[in-house]
């Protein structure tokens, strides 16, 4: 069960991740050693999962943001394992969800150009299998960046 001050521990981690024992004491009205033990019985019960680098896609070359929607032909255990092993082996699917409605999966990719963002859905989705159709939608601009979670 997570307290108000846990739930703000959260909220200063999500933002700011390299805060030490001694910051968010601070920021918690807690001890330094009170605060750690928090993060640290936050981490074992899995609330965090773990810490990383936000990185600027532009920066790494990767021009090109979408969002691509895949259909499987044929629906079944063996078809759903296949592709998601192929989603798991391609580094520009970033994320993907399994979903309701008309796409059985979305992807969001990140690409250094349109000829990447092509090959990726004719040479290596749509060739797959289990897929029947894909459609994608290109990111011209990020209104919000990815969010911490509301706590």
């Amino acid at each position: 069960m997570l307290d108000s001050t846990d739930t703000r521990l959260l909220a200063a981690l999500q933002a700011n991740a390299h805060l030490t024992a001694q910051e968010l004491g601070e920021m918690l009205n807690l001890s330094p050693s009170q605060a750690g033990r928090r993060r640290q019985r936050l981490e074992t019960e899995g609330y965090i999962t773990g810490y990383a680098a936000r990185l600027d896609p532009a920066r790494l070359g990767l021009a090109v943001q979408g969002f691509v929607q895949v259909q499987l032909a044929t629906h079944g255990p063996e078809q759903s394992k296949a592709f998601a092993r192929l989603v798991r082996s391609r580094p520009e699917i970033t994320s993907a969800w399994t979903m309701t409605g008309e796409a059985d999966y979305l992807l969001r990719v990140y690409c250094t150009n349109l000829g990447a963002l092509n090959t990726l859905i004719h040479d290596v989705l749509l060739s797959h299998p289990s897929v029947a159709r894909v459609q994608s939608q290109i990111v011209m601009d990020q209104l919000k960046q990815d969010a911490p979670l509301p706590t």
